[in-house]
């Protein structure tokens, strides 16, 4: 007898359908392809809210920061400045918690996440991130982004009477939160690896599969980057010669990236647990304690300025301009300096993420890159490496989220001379906050876990 025929393939006989056919299927579906078509017209006026959102928070920041403080003569805000501002800040987002649908958001100390969002829930999200932000809160604004996004989503979806069934609702904010954190990010890519994470796509399965092949990935190419130039062989490879020098990784800079990765996890993952406990504090008396905690962040800015001489917008809002001219020029910085930030930066940090409204990414950013900086002068370590290492283990160890923080700071970078290091520095991060004991969990108010702690 003939033997089966080579392109027969195995017996169909009660066999469950191939993966390619399963996702034909998914695709070809009427219900998916019209969802598909929604969230692309979706896009549009997300991304144009985003857009403008974010101009009017860095516009209100620049008035509040910059230019109110030159027109009274300073070169750079008074001391005291933070004091009023958080003052407002605390009170607006406190009397938002106690008396409007949604608490104006998720606490920042939980995380990242795509649920929660809801058309009603809108006015009170914009309004504590309008309050919190430009008045120098020491957040992002990735959450609030998210929460515009998936609720616009949700709002267009009804206006256009589209159905409402929980696949389409889940598809629908999570491209509306997708299509409006790309603003703020500057890259889609980014986006959809995050919103991928944050989603829990794939369950603590995927989380299994994903950390071997990316650490293993960044040790491959560190073992090929060390080869190549110890041997001056070429084995061939897709790259782009690029006119900026690179670094010359050596087993140094892995060295010192696997101590920073540990320790930076730990000292975020404390940061965090405080954060935690400053919302459990919150939780009773909201108005009042939120505008307790926001003036003691306040306080943080305020010292560091009499410590330092330097402005206290340093260590108040989210530390992305601050960020580029650190990065720009990092040895403007004393060690003295450096110091302070990170002492009272971290401080005013934790008693933000417990009481205002935002997101955790950008503070962990910049102290990540200033712990970099701080450490860059270590026996064979550098300024890009270390920056890289201190970027990545604090935006992972933040998140629980690591391929979106390896895209994250790549991007950020833009080198991508220095990946191994980023992936390690993520991978171990990672794994460390996992092995840490886990963060004071709310008993009430707590729309959903970290997406590391929950799918």
């Amino acid at each position: 007898m003939a033997g089966p025929s080579p392109r027969s393939g195995p017996p169909v006989s009660g066999a469950q359908p191939e993966e390619a056919d399963r996702l034909r299927d998914l695709l070809l579906a009427p219900g998916y392809l019209k969802v598909l078509f929604l969230c692309a017209l979706i896009g549009i006026p997300v991304s144009l809210a985003a857009f403008w959102f974010l101009v009017g928070l860095h516009e209100l920041e620049h008035l509040l920061w910059a230019d109110l403080p030159h027109d009274l003569g300073w070169d750079a805000p008074a001391w005291w400045w933070p004091l009023p501002l958080f003052l407002v800040a605390g009170l607006v987002v406190g009397l938002v918690a106690a008396r409007l649908p949604g608490a104006g958001g998720h606490i920042p100390a939980v995380g990242l996440h795509t649920g929660g969002a809801s058309p009603t829930a809108l006015p009170g999200v914009l309004l504590a991130a309008v309050a919190s932000l430009p008045f120098g809160a020491v957040l992002g604004p990735e959450a609030p982004l998210i929460a515009l996004g998936g609720g616009l989503a949700l709002l267009f979806r009804n206006l256009a009477h589209a159905p409402t069934a929980a696949q389409s609702t889940a598809l629908l904010g999570a491209a509306g939160a997708a299509a409006a954190i790309s603003a703020i990010f500057g890259n889609p890519v980014v986006a959809a690896v995050l919103l991928i994470e944050i989603a829990g796509v794939g369950g603590p399965r995927l989380f299994a599969v994903m950390l071997p092949a990316l650490l293993s990935s960044g040790v491959g190419a560190l073992v090929f980057t060390g080869f190549g130039r110890w041997t001056g062989l070429e084995t061939g490879s897709l790259s782009l010669e690029l006119p900026a020098p690179s670094p010359r990784l050596d087993a140094a800079d892995v060295l010192w990236t696997l101590i920073m990765a540990v320790t930076i996890a730990v000292a975020i993952h404390l940061l965090l647990s405080a954060g935690r406990l400053v919302a459990l504090y919150t939780m009773k008396a909201v108005p009042v304690r939120t505008v307790l905690c926001a003036l003691g962040a306040a306080a943080c800015a305020a010292l560091y300025t009499l410590s330092t001489d330097r402005s206290p917008a340093d260590v108040a809002t989210s530390g992305q301009s601050t960020l580029s001219t650190l990065a720009a020029d990092p040895h403007a910085w004393s060690v003295g300096a450096l110091l302070a930030v990170l002492a009272f930066k971290g401080a005013a940090y934790t008693l933000c993420l417990g009481s205002l409204r935002g997101g955790p990414v950008f503070p962990a950013l910049f102290l990540g890159a200033a712990t970099g900086v701080l450490l860059a002068p270590l026996p064979g370590l550098g300024v890009l490496p270390a920056m890289a290492a201190g970027m990545a283990a604090a935006t992972a160890a933040t998140l629980r989220l690591p391929v979106s923080s390896v895209v994250l700071v790549a991007l950020l970078l833009g080198s991508l001379d220095v990946m191994p290091l980023v992936i390690l520095a993520a991978v171990v991060a990672f794994i460390t906050t996992e092995l840490l004991p886990p963060h004071p969990r709310r008993s009430t108010g707590e729309h959903s876990s970290p997406p590391g702690e929950a799918a």
